[in-house]
């Protein structure tokens, strides 16, 4: 049987054996099936569904396109994935200070999914931070700062980096079993056996409600523990941005500020050490989730999370002094504008999606997979639910390269905003550990 008629099975309903998953990752490989037939072959699985052993199947298809890593370290090997969300830049935190803690993190991350910005498009913010480096310099890197926060190099999952772009040009991100296959391949494939996952819920989320993100919760484990991995899932909060910003260089620079002990926002903090300690559980690292959140603080108020992702930056080509002076080699956007509120009161909800729109209108994030993306602009000094706005008290901080542009963000924002005129109480980040 062809791919081209496994595709037609499939946009029947019918169930792929192995052999017709494999197939399709052939073609998808091999340049045998076009961008427009695998853009068939994903929506027919969005709109179908796929099985348990279809999912199982494709991950495994997609984890053996390319080489596989087996880490000889001597020390464990932890990795965590977000689902994805609105002002999500805890990799670039969370993996160096995992390495301060004494695990390898070797973290392959993606760029922007539709409304969602990627931690690659963050990194990319940074002169000189090579996003694709060689296999070999990765595993180099890793061994020797004992993280590196990179992209899908050319030799892991390779089937899964184009199934990756072309499904967010073709609407079919949000299917829980191509959402499954691409995280768990790309683990298997960088040799990871302890995985971390962070599934976000909410307006700004994949998973807009929780029974979304339980589905998405029970593939992810049933797949990867037949894979033989060893999984601990966090649902953490997506109703509003993570931290006080939302685009790719201020995201840095949020980030670095966390990792230097400057005030953080509480729920980005609150976070980010949880999902450290779990991972110091899980890799056994340390035996309490106690004893880890205990190293995790420890590492970021001593500066050994900091130093860590300043040894990562520097060896995979940013600058030596990034950490310091990160003010000085981030882009800034020409344009900043305060964009207040109709009217003052209190924060009661945000429409999380609609401020990851208002960062694409601003040029910071990709309509189309072609696009390039402006890493200055984006919005900073968001307000959270709960908190007052008003005069002199912003919805948020715009970054642009003209007034068209930013006028355009106020209308997105304004609209995401639903503002009360009585005090209401700050959402939570954790839904459950």
């Amino acid at each position: 049987m062809s791919s081209s008629d496994c595709i037609r099975r499939k946009r029947d309903g019918q169930e792929l054996s192995v052999g017709d998953i494999n197939r399709v990752v052939d073609g998808v490989m091999h340049g045998t099936l076009s961008d427009a037939q695998i853009g068939a072959f994903l929506m027919a699985s969005f709109l179908r569904g796929l099985s348990s052993s279809e999912c199982e199947a494709l991950t495994r298809a997609m984890a053996g396109s390319g080489e596989r890593i087996v880490w000889a370290l001597d020390r464990p090997v932890v990795d965590k994935h977000s689902t994805g969300g609105v002002g999500d830049k805890i990799s670039l935190m969370l993996a160096p200070l995992v390495a301060a803690c004494g695990a390898a993190v070797p973290m392959i991350s993606g760029r922007g999914l539709g409304h969602t910005g990627g931690t690659l498009d963050k990194l990319s913010s940074i002169p000189g931070y090579e996003v694709m480096p060689g296999l070999d310099r990765f595993k180099d890197v890793v061994r020797r700062v004992g993280c590196a926060v990179i992209g899908q190099t050319a030799e892991l999952a390779p089937a899964d980096r184009r199934l990756y772009a072309i499904r967010d040009v073709t609407a079919t991100v949000e299917s829980i079993p191509l959402i499954t296959a691409s995280i768990l391949s790309k683990k298997l494939a960088a040799g990871i056996t302890d995985l971390v996952i962070d599934l976000k819920v909410g307006s700004g989320a994949f998973a807009a409600t929780l029974d979304d993100a339980l589905a998405l919760e029970a593939s992810l484990t049933r797949v990867g523990t037949g894979a033989g991995m060893h999984i601990a899932t966090v649902l953490s909060d997506m109703n509003q941005v993570l931290g006080r910003t939302a685009g790719n260089a201020l995201e840095v620079a949020e980030a670095v500020a966390f990792l230097r002990g400057d005030p953080s926002e509480a729920r980005l903090r609150e976070l980010t050490l949880l999902l450290a300690a779990r991972m110091l559980t899980l890799s056994k690292v340390v035996t309490e989730f106690s004893e880890g959140l205990r190293a995790a603080e420890t590492a970021v108020a001593s500066g050994a999370a900091a130093e860590r992702f300043g040894q990562m930056v520097a060896a995979l080509g940013g600058p030596a002094d990034f950490v310091e002076r990160a003010d000085v080699y981030l882009a800034k956007a020409p344009l900043t504008v305060a964009l207040e509120p109709a009217e003052s009161g209190y924060v009661k909800t945000v429409d999380t999606r609609a401020i990851g729109l208002a960062v694409i209108e601003l040029g910071g994030g990709r309509q189309v997979e072609t696009d390039a993306i402006d890493y200055a602009v984006g919005l900073s000094e968001m307000a959270g639910i709960g908190e007052f706005v008003g005069p002199g008290a912003p919805l948020a901080r715009c970054h642009a390269r003209s007034e068209r542009r930013a006028s355009a963000a106020l209308e997105l924002v304004r609209s995401a905003y639903s503002i009360v005129p009585e005090a209401t109480s700050p959402s939570l980040v954790l839904i459950r550990a």
